[in-house]
């Protein structure tokens, strides 16, 4: 089987939450601490990206711990660097995400297996029609949400994808990136989009916490 190691961002600063929501309690545990975990059920290693000040009670079972960059992309640079060169798969996860499915980890590596891809990420087709505004907020146009989906992670790569594409990025010759998908299809690898999950929201805000808690305690309800 593949070696795999999964990288999670834990580096924001939470401007919009207005703390470090990583950080935050949820179901009796840090978020961050729910993505470390499903991150390790698929995984030969897990690294931890975390800010420079992070203060945690307890530090989560991780192979490393890594101090984030400045940016998203910078942070899961720091994270990769730690990566032994012996893994052949790479899963970016964002810890504001606390509730991906087991899976959804699954399927994003069985699409892996087939040739020629080099990366797999989870996506939902939007629900609401998307429009783009120019400065002013006028439409300029609408797009077809048939070939439209929202992105979420666990995002998984062929490791020699994921580290060619960074430095692709950090010699300056490709644009600003979201997320790692983006880095490597401007790299020219081949990404294939599986089925996201409608659970698996990314906290942004205290009512996204408010609404995990509320997932969470249903699905512990329906464990048996």
């Amino acid at each position: 089987m593949a070696k795999v190691w999964s990288i999670v961002v834990a580096g924001g600063a939470g401007r919009r939450f207005g703390e470090q929501k990583q950080f935050s309690p949820l179901g009796g545990r840090s978020v961050l601490s729910w993505a470390v975990d499903a991150c390790g059920r698929v995984s030969d290693g897990v690294v931890l990206v975390l800010p420079a000040d992070a203060q945690l009670d307890t530090t989560p079972d991780v192979d490393a711990v890594v101090e984030g960059g400045p940016t998203r992309a910078d942070s899961v640079r720091s994270g990769l660097a730690a990566v032994p060169a012996e893994a052949e798969i790479v899963v970016v996860h964002d810890a504001a995400r606390p509730l991906a499915p087991a899976a959804l980890f699954d399927s994003v590596l069985e699409a892996l297996d087939t040739d020629g891809v080099d990366g797999a990420i989870p996506g939902l087709a939007p629900s609401d029609t998307i429009k783009v505004v120019d400065g002013s907020m006028h439409v300029t146009a609408t797009l077809d949400r048939a070939a439209l989906v929202a992105v979420q992670t666990p995002q998984a790569f062929r490791a020699g994808a994921l580290r060619a594409a960074h430095a692709q990025a950090v010699a300056g010759t490709g644009p600003a990136a979201t997320d790692d998908a983006m880095l490597v299809e401007t790299w020219g690898g081949r990404v294939r989009v599986v089925p996201g999950h409608a659970a698996n929201l990314k906290i942004t805000t205290p009512d996204d916490l408010a609404t995990a808690e509320r997932l969470l305690a249903a699905r512990e309800e329906r464990q048996p």
